[in-house]
């Protein structure tokens, strides 16, 4: 007979052997593992500060509950006792059992309240971490992300904050739960023998350290799973997206790439097999071998009641040692894998900390200012600018635009134009001489102020994932319906909105890819005269327009281009004849200023251009003319 209570719900008796990849460390995170220093743990700890009081109630209800997980253990030996003893009263036998219910009901009570509070804790550090961590990227330089991976930005703030939740309930409240749980085990084991609780001690490793064999196993093959599966995955998201699949259909590779995907799926399926069979057969001995242990304390008990060796000694002494040990387990084999744990937890924070501890080169000054923009001249002196060392992009670029003048930039692709134009907004910040708007130096500005005076449509048009109107009134929420009109009306997309069964209310999809480019270019363009800024900057803005899409555009450029200062990056002839002045750019100088007709006579680097980027558009639609 071996009368026992089953362990705590949630707690896995012997008989569970897990052990997956949670209890070991790759290589990676061997060779990775961050440095324990106190400034790192006083950095974490301060984010679980202002959750004192509630962390004081989460050790109460945890200790609470240690104390409470004893006593099914203590009453199945009280019921043991009374159910073998002389008197065998119905009486006492049944109050064990209410007890025990009432106790069972009570932690369970206590556990609920524990997950409750433990649970909103780690949510509101989450709140508060995510909240910074958009707060800071929102602040980081242009450069920032022109350098980190997209997929890398999303990862710590969704996947590594997230994480933060298991961190509290694993690092915190599971180790402070599993701590208490074997201190009170051990305390009681010894309070009711020693000798049992010796043997019963012994034993626990015996079956602590075949479960982590096996573990060590299955995760080895849940890892290598795991990489197939990527390899699905990436397999999936190339061959099968918009773009991907279009290329296979186009190249015809439908077999080949269905043949590489079998394979992979093959392999992974294999691997799958293998780690769901690993084990198997070692679980049956370990089966086995798991009821050593309770035998073992049962034998000890035995014969020192039999031997009347100790007269003190109950059978129910004995069932509760059995109960305690089992209860032992599954603690101890957490506490056993806390290294783990602290490790990946520690990388976590310390992969999160990284990017908080990236400094924002381009902030506002101590004493910003906000001088008036009527006079909105822009000026470049000997300006120098590098992305990183040792690899200059702009090598002393001076020149000066008058108030309400338009400027065009000219170059071949990497020569530095959209780095000039990125300096007068601060997307950049010089690394030697300076870039002054109105006569003051840009880095003195009030950085809302001058963004809000400069006005940028570039070639690579970004709408959100929302209405027209949403799009629109991005650059002035407070803008009446008047003024939305008028602007769609300079740029010369009022008529095309009006057409469309929602009109504002069209969607334009992520990116805006449900509109044409040239639609695309002229929302943004309209965006930016609802802003009426006194500084506009075109990027090539009508480089990926047709010839229609152009003509309907130009017009509404020159018109905002009017009395503002105006920089343009063009391919267009059109744009370029316009300017007041061009600027010929080559790797990172100015080599040639002057009109177009100027520079058509007296500098070969702009005749160059003209042949090999302008002509061939003008003789391009001198043909398509001639045709009609």
């Amino acid at each position: 007979m071996r009368p026992m209570m089953p362990p705590p719900a949630g707690m896995r008796g012997p008989m569970h052997i897990g052990g997956g990849p949670r209890g070991y460390l790759t290589e990676e995170e061997r060779e990775t593992r961050p440095r324990v220093t106190k400034k790192l743990l006083l950095r974490i700890l301060g984010y679980l500060k202002p959750y004192k009081w509630q962390f004081i109630a989460v050790f109460v209800a945890i200790l609470i509950s240690a104390v409470l997980g004893l006593f099914p253990s203590i009453i199945t030996g009280k019921i043991v006792d009374a159910i073998i003893s002389d008197s065998r009263e119905i009486k006492i036998l049944a109050q064990l059992v209410v007890l025990a219910f009432v106790v069972l009901a009570a932690a369970q009570i206590i556990s609920v309240l524990e997950q409750y509070i433990n649970s909103w804790i780690s949510q509101k550090i989450i709140y508060d971490m995510r909240n910074q961590m958009y707060d800071h990227l929102q602040h980081m330089p242009h450069s920032f992300f022109t350098n980190e991976k997209q997929g890398d930005i999303i990862t710590r703030m969704n996947s590594d904050i997230n994480g933060v939740s298991s961190v509290i309930s694993v690092m915190l409240t599971s180790t402070l739960s599993n701590v208490l749980t074997v201190a009170t085990c051990v305390f009681y084991l010894f309070y009711t023998d020693w000798r049992l609780a010796i043997v019963g001690l012994l034993v626990l490793p015996l079956l602590i350290l075949p479960t982590k064999a096996v573990g060590k196993k299955r995760w080895e093959l849940v890892s290598k799973s795991q990489a197939k599966q990527d390899e699905l995955n990436q397999q999936v998201d190339e061959t099968l997206s918009v773009s991907g699949s279009m290329l296979v259909k186009l190249f015809t590779k439908e077999k080949t790439e269905y043949e590489k995907f079998r394979k992979i799926n093959n392999e992974a399926t294999e691997i799958t097999i293998k780690e769901q069979r690993a084990g198997s057969w070692f679980h049956v001995f370990l089966g086995m071998f798991i009821q050593i242990a309770p035998l073992m304390i049962y034998f000890v008990g035995g014969f020192l009641i039999i031997g009347g060796l100790d007269s003190g000694l109950t059978v129910g002494d004995i069932s509760v040692v059995v109960a305690l040990v089992n209860r032992l387990y599954q603690p101890v084999r957490q506490l056993l894998d806390l290294q783990v744990d602290f490790v990946r937890s520690l990388a976590l924070f310390t992969r999160i900390f990284e990017y908080f501890d990236r400094k924002c080169d381009i902030e506002n000054p101590e004493n910003p200012v906000k001088p008036p923009l009527n006079d909105s001249t822009v000026e470049f002196c000997d300006v120098h600018f590098s992305y990183e060392t040792g690899h200059e992009i702009l090598k002393g670029i001076s020149f000066f635009v008058p108030s309400g003048k338009m400027y065009a930039i000219v170059g071949t692709s990497g020569a530095g134009k959209s780095t000039i134009i990125g300096m007068i907004p601060r997307l950049y910040d010089v690394s030697e001489g300076c870039v002054k708007v109105a006569g003051t130096d840009v880095r003195d500005f009030d950085l809302a102020y001058l963004r809000t005076n400069i006005g940028i449509v570039t070639q690579d048009t970004y709408l959100f994932n929302g209405t027209i109107l949403d799009n629109l009134l991005y650059a002035k929420p407070s803008a009446t319906r008047e003024e939305i009109e008028n602007a769609c009306k300079v740029a010369n997309i009022y008529d095309f909105i009006m057409g469309l069964p929602a009109k504002f209310d069209t969607v334009v999809g992520n990116r805006g890819l449900k509109l044409s480019g040239g639609e695309k270019q002229r929302v943004s363009i309209a965006r930016v005269v609802l802003k009426n800024p006194k500084i506009l900057i075109l990027d090539e803005a009508t480089s990926s327009l047709d010839s229609i899409s152009e003509s309907l555009i130009q017009s509404a450029l020159n018109a905002v281009m009017q009395n503002r200062t105006s920089i343009v990056i063009a391919h267009r002839l059109s744009t370029v004849i316009a300017a007041d002045k061009i600027m010929v750019v080559e790797n990172g100088e100015i080599t040639e200023t002057g009109t177009h007709s100027q520079l058509i006579e007296t500098s070969e680097k702009y005749r160059k251009l003209y042949e090999t980027q302008f002509k061939k558009v003008i003789d391009y639609e001198s043909a398509k003319t001639q045709k009609i």
